[in-house]
């Protein structure tokens, strides 16, 4: 979230924020609260100041054996104003942070300002788009015909939007999501974690999905006894990633930290399903390799032009063409000040698909969870950065190699660096 001293004395720019974001927050309600909240305090420590006088003078009534009843009475009056007074403070408080929890971060310098996709901004392009002399066949024909992805099969089981990659379509997702993790460990400098799946309501609200993206969330059954029971299936391995230091001091050596994750994702995705989205563009139920850093802020922006490189590896390995662009104001997430979506190319639908966001939140993520560091020792802590992009989501990455890498047989090529991750496999079907 924005610091509230920030937003107290940047009101004008929140508000421009929030205008370029195309998105609302009660600003004045908030202000008009601040204001009295902090109203509040300063009377009640005149109050405590007085109270405290007060005690005293009534410990000399009585070192001196004097009556002391009326002073007492007048303590117990002050005592109650007191504790009616920080009642209020704790209510105005609260009213304060519920807000701050919906207003969304501030675009870093270099956003630009849009109001539709049509605004992102392309930064580069990676690969020559290729050229076919035969009729392509979309990515859910294709493997429908190879029999290694069961749509019918995963929305009876489930529901619509899910599947079930079978065969070698299994070993295909095992083996990029083996690929991408060796990548980013052995080649990138991240340490590999294995999350749960599952996560509270604190790491959600941690790293932004709640309260703003909670209808999209999936929700565990909740036991109303037992607070901890309030779980969510987690939209991205970034939630709980990001969140095991939440609460914690970290010490300036300690970073920058680098993890990446493997995870099943989850989301509703609600919303028009159609034409653009059929097969596996879609789906409620993905698994996805994703990476977090944690830095300072001074390299945090240097970090992120990292992140990015390093997310891009992966399609580069793989042979698979991509552009890169920046998100203007009103694509970007909630929590990002900064975000690159990579887009790689789908031939058959002719169209880039989205397989990875790399987003800088700076503090916003780090507030929320309370991550902080030390800088030097006797020195106050500061919030650190937090950075994450996928590395990457698999379906959309499955659909680009099916069509990409096709036969006019019908075939798929397997690319050469997944190939000892399937067993020496060259081509599928």
């Amino acid at each position: 979230m924005l610091d509230l001293k920030f937003i107290r004395e940047n009101t004008d720019a929140v508000r421009k924020m929030l205008a370029d974001r195309q998105t609302e927050a009660d600003l004045d309600k908030l202000i008009d609260l601040d204001t009295r909240w902090r109203e509040n305090l300063t009377h009640t420590q005149t109050l405590q100041a007085h109270q405290n006088k007060v005690s005293q003078q009534i410990a000399q009534l009585k070192k001196e054996k004097q009556d002391a009843t009326d002073t007492i009475a007048e303590m117990r009056k002050l005592s109650q104003e007191i504790k009616e007074r920080n009642a209020e403070a704790n209510d105005l408080k609260s009213e304060i942070d519920t807000i701050c929890l919906t207003i969304p971060n501030m675009p870093e310098a270099s956003t630009p300002v849009g109001t539709s996709e049509a605004d992102n901004i392309e930064i580069k392009t990676w690969g020559e788009l290729p050229s076919f002399d035969f009729e392509l066949k979309p990515h859910w024909e294709i493997a429908e015909a190879l029999d290694i992805v069961d749509f019918q099969r995963g929305a009876k089981v489930a529901g619509s939007n899910f599947v079930v990659f079978k065969g070698v379509g299994a070993r295909l997702e095992r083996a990029l999501i083996q690929f991408m993790l060796d990548l980013h460990t052995t080649q990138h400098g991240y340490t590999e974690v294995s999350p749960p799946f599952l996560v509270n309501r604190p790491t959600m609200t941690g790293t932004g999905q709640i309260p703003k993206l909670e209808a999209d969330m999936y929700r565990c059954d909740r036991d109303e006894e037992n607070p901890d029971s309030d779980l969510f299936l987690i939209p991205t391995a970034e939630v709980p990633v990001t969140n095991l230091f939440a609460g914690e001091i970290l010490s300036a050596e300690d970073l920058p930290i680098y993890y990446t994750a493997y995870t099943p994702c989850f989301r509703r995705e609600a919303g028009a399903y159609g034409k653009e989205t059929r097969g596996l563009q879609r789906i409620h139920q993905f698994d996805k390799v994703e990476m977090v850093k944690f830095t300072t802020p001074e390299t945090s922006y240097a970090e992120h032009e990292t992140l990015l490189a390093n997310a891009e590896s992966v399609l580069q390995a793989l042979g698979l063409p991509y552009r890169v662009v920046q998100h203007c104001t009103v694509e970007l997430s909630f929590a990002a000040a900064k975000c690159y979506d990579i887009e790689v190319w789908a031939p058959a639908g002719e169209k880039f698909l989205e397989v990875s966001s790399c987003s800088n939140f700076e503090a916003f993520q780090a507030r929320r969870a309370n991550i902080r560091y030390r800088p030097e020792a006797g020195v106050k802590p500061e919030f650190i950065h937090t950075l994450n992009a996928s590395g990457t989501a698999l379906p959309r990455v499955v659909i680009a190699l099916l069509e990409t890498y096709q036969n006019p047989d019908g075939t798929v090529r397997v690319p050469a660096v997944l190939q000892p991750y399937m067993g020496g496999l060259k081509l599928i079907g």
